[in-house]
């Protein structure tokens, strides 16, 4: 992401994402606070804005983050997708616990996924574009996927898959990854 300054407007800035496209579609980061922070702005509590745009059965997840999780606010800004939390918080009265919700650009609400989550989507619509706000700079390293398909979550997914990344298709069941994430 770059900042250029408007000549224009004084103290006015675009900020340019940098779009990463593939088969499915794309992602962009949209926020990124030392971008903000490097041109004298303040940024918010949030620190990063991300969206991705998905064709329709496209499944993204299910993604959770180690170390300190990761909080987010996830909507879908165009189209519409099956969205899935499941808890993972060990000291959670809802551990293991799954939640399914139909997140949509006609109602535009956005879902709180709490640190220690994991969280998954898959697009309905023929274009998706959800947007993501996280609570801190993303770390590939900490990044931890689980098998959509693991048989302990039976997560109904109203459509056949028609793509996913290579990570997500090579992702461990949930056994697997909770004796990684947790070690």
């Amino acid at each position: 992401m770059k900042a250029t300054e408007v000549p224009t407007v004084t103290g006015a800035y675009l900020f340019e994402p940098t779009p990463c496209a593939d088969e499915r579609g794309f992602f962009c980061r949209t926020f990124d606070a030392d971008v903000v922070r490097s041109v004298g702005l303040d940024p918010s509590a949030f620190v990063q804005d991300s969206v991705s745009r998905s064709a329709r059965g496209v499944l993204r997840g299910l993604h959770l983050r180690s170390g300190a999780g990761e909080a987010k606010l996830v909507r879908c800004s165009y189209g519409k997708i099956f969205d899935v939390v499941v808890d993972l918080r060990p000291d959670s009265p809802t551990y293991r616990n799954r939640a399914f919700f139909e997140l949509s650009g006609e109602t535009q609400t956005t879902l709180y996924v709490p640190a220690g989550c994991a969280h998954g989507f898959q697009a309905l619509t023929e274009a998706a574009d959800t947007s993501y706000r996280i609570d801190r700079p993303h770390d590939p390293a900490e990044d931890v996927a689980i098998a959509f398909d693991d048989p302990e979550l039976a997560i109904p997914w109203p459509l056949p898959v028609t793509l996913m990344s290579q990570r997500d298709r090579e992702a461990p069941s949930l056994a697997e990854a909770l004796h990684h994430h947790e070690s």
